[in-house]
């Protein structure tokens, strides 16, 4: 907790700021490794392109 030291004279607005980019920073950063992950991967176009496929048969 020896870290945190400075954290407590702090305003507590600043403190406010100080999570709010943490949360921020956390929520945008799993919302861009999902995206990644997700958008590499087409199997679900290929899937619809294949029943559309069958579908005119």
């Amino acid at each position: 907790m020896s870290s945190f030291a400075g954290y407590g004279s702090l305003a507590p607005r600043t403190k406010n700021w100080i999570v709010a980019g943490g949360l921020t920073s956390f929520v945008l950063g799993v919302y861009y490794y999902t995206m990644r992950a997700v958008g590499g991967n087409d199997e679900l176009q290929v899937a619809i392109d294949k029943f559309e496929k069958l579908k005119k048969n």
